[in-house]
């Protein structure tokens, strides 16, 4: 017997009726995370605009497509430094990015927003910086987004540098079963310790004029300590991994022809000081996260650099070198 409701249903169908049939108000609800509209750059790039319900607004995406997308492809998340992808540190600007993924079978997809965030869920809006649920946006709100509209496999990978450096490795222990691979290069893997938490702050507090407390709490408090990947490192276990830092020292790079110099004495010398300062903390901070796996017992594969400082050209060998580890989790040919 065909039920009252289905009846009316189908009248309604039938005559453009509206009909009420006891359903929440969605017009109230919250709306979800979506793709909202995709500007499209060339034949292997676009811009995706995707909404997180989490942070509230719109977050725009560039993704680069597979060279053949006749079958589903894996994803490479490919996150940019403490600029956010942002004026001219970019990914886009300072490497060689579309002619290295030009014949390659991946997506690649890299956030132009996130600014000095850390890419990190923050337990307060920040007068500065806004709503950060970066954690939220990229391993639960993202991911299903990317491989409807773009066919993947669902097989992921993540690498950063610099600020992100840290994120890709704490985006790795919140979500352990969501990268095959990671490639942290010239990252911190320290946030809960007295050098880590003074390089966190150097960039949300110095750089970025916010207070890194709207990011995790008190610098005594639990939030710190759950998202170091030093502290948690146990959560890295069967994942690939790749992770750099050098010395400091003026390396190969140091030159006034280099990409991220611009035949500008001054940016040389602000890359040779200050970017040797950096690198040379940042190479202690890693030097403690391979001891640690060590005596963990986890496999990774470390780039210690004897010379280099804290600069693109450096972040380019290192996305170059760590390629065929990140291919062959990806399953890349």
């Amino acid at each position: 017997m065909v039920s009252a409701l289905f009846q009316r249903i189908v009248v309604a169908m039938a005559t453009g009726a509206t009909i009420l049939i006891g359903i929440p108000n969605i017009a109230a609800a919250e709306p979800v995370s979506h793709l909202s509209r995709i500007e499209v750059e060339s034949d292997r790039v676009v811009v995706a605009y995707v909404y997180s319900a989490a942070m509230k607004r719109v977050v725009p995406l560039r993704v680069r497509t597979p060279a053949d997308a006749s079958e589903p492809r894996s994803t490479l998340y490919l996150l940019n430094g403490a600029s956010g992808g942002q004026g001219v540190a970019t990914w886009d600007v300072q490497t060689n990015i579309d002619e290295f993924f030009a014949e390659k079978n991946v997506n690649v997809v890299t956030p132009l927003e996130g600014s000095f965030s850390y890419y990190t869920d923050w337990i307060r809006d920040d007068p500065t910086l806004g709503r950060n649920k970066w954690t939220t946006f990229l391993t639960r709100e993202l991911p299903p987004i990317i491989d409807a509209e773009f066919g993947t496999t669902g097989v992921n990978a993540i690498a950063g540098l610099s600020m992100s450096g840290t994120s890709v490795l704490s985006l790795a222990i919140a979500e352990p079963t969501l990268y095959k691979a990671v490639g942290a290069y010239s990252g911190c893997a320290e946030t809960s310790s007295e050098l880590g938490q003074f390089y966190v702050r150097t960039v949300v507090e110095s750089r970025g004029e916010a207070d890194a407390e709207n990011m995790w709490g008190p610098f005594d408090g639990p939030g710190w300590v759950e998202n170091d990947p030093y502290v948690n490192a146990e959560k890295l276990r069967g994942i690939d991994l790749y992770i750099s830092s050098a010395s400091g020292l003026p390396g190969r790079h140091e030159h006034l022809a280099a990409r991220s110099v611009g035949n500008d004495p001054a940016l040389l010398l602000n890359q040779v000081v200050v970017g040797g300062v950096i690198e040379a903390a940042v190479d202690d901070c890693t030097r403690r996260l391979a001891a640690r796996l060590e005596e963990l017992g986890i496999p990774a594969v470390f780039e210690f650099r004897p010379t280099g400082t804290h600069s693109w050209g450096y972040w380019e060998d290192d996305l170059h070198q760590s390629w065929p580890m990140l291919a062959e989790a990806l399953g890349v040919r």
